[in-house]
This record gives structure tokens, C-alpha cells and sequence, in this order.
């Protein structure tokens, strides 16, 4: 499985310090994880034990993580005090971290709150395979994690191929081909996922997910999201013509993301069948109220894709300077004629399933 992890460490460059959207969710989504572990969890579901446990899955080494196990852990301690007969019978709390192995979980560790209300670990290991003994997850939390894929899909890098995907680096503007069989392997990816969730989570137990999406029926290219990477690529595109590196590494290079729909998903779901789907809500662009300046939007992509791209294209700091600070964010502010445009356009699901 490929790994690319978010960028380490505190410096200017680290996922630590470029992740403003991804707090934006967790903190929009707190009332609605409260409102989801007071409807759906049955608390009877923690054993004599009297240990509740957590996965973040999908944690990176940023403060997200910790605010958004300390809103889970907070809704249902609150559920636990309210409900007759239980009050003073909060259960410990397990919180496990998990990520690649190659994640940072060194500055994870340092950073972790030194009063948290639970004890933690770390899980190395892809979210796409079992992890965790069987029956013993209660809550599973993934936070704009699984719309990445387990590798790109062959056939967009296979030259003999329908879908081979020259010139680009994503299925954003591309043939139907490539898109395909990018949906394809979402499938496959999200069946997996699904297959280990339903051994590791215990009857009752809730799954929480906040997905990537596009409207159901709309195009990946209407994706204000999706444009970033095709933005990149053509960025990608210059620098080779530049003669920075050659046009067939660019050829050879897509993204490993992919956007669901909801009914995409649900479906996905449905096939798995050991899931009831509680709630798939999407956020309404209107209510995302975010307005960054383009640098620190370029600066939150490369947070996310610089180990990708670093990889492939071995780059030294210079070279993605270039990119991250003068020729992608130029391009942004070429291509929207306002970044409230480009916001307003992001769209991602809000998803409680619950293990049958």
C-alpha cells in the first residue's frame, strides 16, 4: 500500500500548522457527533471491563486529532451522566491513534494534551486492513481520511490502457476512462474498509465519518477541490516544459484521492451490509464561511501532497518552493476570480453508521 503521510513536525510546511480546513470540520461537526452519540450510541454496548475505546483513524500528527476525541469523549460522558441509573458509571476511555506508519507520530505524542480524560496509543498500519482485535472498538472516527485510495489505479499509469492518463495527475477534466477507474478502486477501497471496521467495531458500536464529496450527478470537474489538483498538474505540466524534470514523469504521476457522492456511498455501504446508515448529511456551502488567502491555501496542499510529490519527483526545498510559493498559488488566483467562489464549492458528508 502507498503511504505519503501529511508533512511533519511544527515548521512552517508541517500539517500541524496548514490544516485549517481540516479544523474547520471537526469543529463543525462537534453538535452534530453530540447529537449522534446521544440518538445512536446504546452505552450498554461497554463491556464489565469498563473500558470505552476510540480510533481516530487517519490522525496525522496535528492538534485536530486530539479536539475532536476530546468532543467524542466529552458527548458521551455527557450521554453517560444523563442516563438513568448510570450516573458516576463513566467508563475509562481508550483512545487509539492511527495513521502509516511512516506518519509523525513522534510530534503526535509530544503534542498530546497533558490533561487529556483517556489513555492513548498508536496503531501503525493502513486503515484499508484489520487493525484491531476482533469486537473491540465501541466508536470509530475518520475525519477527510478515506477519500484517500490505497494506490492509484493501474490502469491510469498503464500506457497500453484506455485509462491511461498522460498530461495529467488526477481524473479531474479527464476521460470517462480515467475516472473509472478511479471509482473503481474507491470501491474496492471502501469494501475493505468496511470489511475491517465490521470485524473490529462491536454490535451498537458507531462509525463516524467526515468524507470529501461532490453533489450526487455532478461532474468531478465541478469541484472546486478537484480543480486544485488539476491546477497542480498543470503547474506539474510548466516546470516540465521548463525543463525541471521530464514530461513523462509527470505522465507516470497521479494522485492517489478520490470524491465520493452520497449516493455513491451509501450504496458502498448497503453492499457491505453490516452497517444501518444513521445519518449521511452534507454540509451546505453556504455555511462554509472560510476565506483564506491563496498562499496559505497553496500552503495547505502542500502540507498534504508535498510527501507524494517529493517522492516521486525527488524535489529539493528550492524546487517546491518554486511550486508551493510563486507558480501554484499564482495559478489559483488566475483561476478563481474569488477565493468565496472556491470555498463555497467544497463540499464534504457527514456520516454516522452503526454496526448491526
Amino acid at each position: 500500500m502507498e503511504a505519503y503521510p501529511m508533512n511533519g513536525g511544527n515548521g512552517p510546511n508541517s500539517y500541524a500548522n496548514n490544516s485549517f480546513l481540516q479544523r474547520f470540520f471537526v469543529d463543525w461537526s462537534k453538535s452534530m457527533i453530540d447529537e449522534a452519540i446521544a440518538d445512536y450510541l446504546d452505552i450498554q454496548i461497554c463491556p464489565s471491563s469498563n473500558t470505552f475505546r476510540i480510533a481516530d483513524l487517519g490522525c496525522s500528527a496535528g492538534p485536530n486529532t486530539f479536539i475532536a476525541m476530546q468532543n467524542i469523549i466529552e458527548a458521551i460522558d455527557r450521554k453517560y451522566r444523563e442516563f438513568e441509573g448510570l450516573s458516576g458509571s463513566t467508563p475509562e476511555f481508550h483512545v487509539y491513534f492511527n495513521d502509516h506508519a511512516s506518519n509523525d507520530f513522534n510530534t503526535l505524542f509530544v503534542t498530546l494534551p497533558p490533561e487529556k480524560p483517556y489513555f492513548a496509543a498508536g496503531v501503525p498500519g493502513s486503515f484499508h486492513t484489520r487493525l484491531f482485535p476482533k469486537g473491540t472498538l465501541h466508536v470509530v472516527y475518520s475525519s477527510l481520511s478515506i477519500q484517500w485510495l490505497s494506490h492509484v489505479p493501474k490502469e491510469v499509469l498503464d500506457i497500453d490502457s484506455p485509462a491511461y492518463n498522460k498530461g495529467r495527475i488526477h481524473y479531474t477534466n479527464a476521460r470517462q476512462e480515467v475516472f473509472e477507474a478511479y471509482s473503481a478502486q474507491y470501491a474496492k477501497d471502501i469494501e475493505a474498509f468496511l470489511h475491517a471496521r465490521a470485524e473490529e467495531v462491536v454490535c451498537g458500536g458507531l462509525v463516524v465519518l467526515i468524507v470529501p464529496a461532490i453533489p450526487d450527478e455532478s461532474p468531478p470537474s465541478q469541484l472546486h477541490t478537484q480543480s486544485m489538483f488539476d491546477i497542480l498538474g498543470s503547474c506539474l505540466m510548466d516546470m516540465a516544459k521548463t525543463g525541471i524534470m521530464e514530461e513523462a514523469e509527470v505522465d507516470s504521476f497521479n494522485l492517489p484521492a478520490y470524491s465520493t457522492t452520497s449516493r455513491e456511498l451509501k450504496n458502498l455501504v448497503e453492499r457491505n451490509g453490516c452497517f444501518n446508515i444513521e445519518r449521511i448529511v452534507d454540509i451546505l456551502p453556504q455555511e462554509n464561511k472560510m476565506r483564506p488567502s491563496v498562499q496559505t491555501l497553496s500552503d495547505h496542499f502542500r502540507a498534504a501532497l508535498e510527501g507524494v510529490i517529493k517522492s516521486h519527483f525527488g524535489f529539493d526545498e528550492h524546487v517546491l518552493d518554486l511550486l508551493f510559493q510563486h507558480l501554484y498559488p499564482q495559478k489559483i488566483e488566475d483561476t478563481f476570480a474569488s477565493l468565496t467562489t472556491y470555498m463555497e464549492k467544497t463540499t464534504t458528508l457527514f456520516v454516522i453508521l452503526k454496526r448491526k
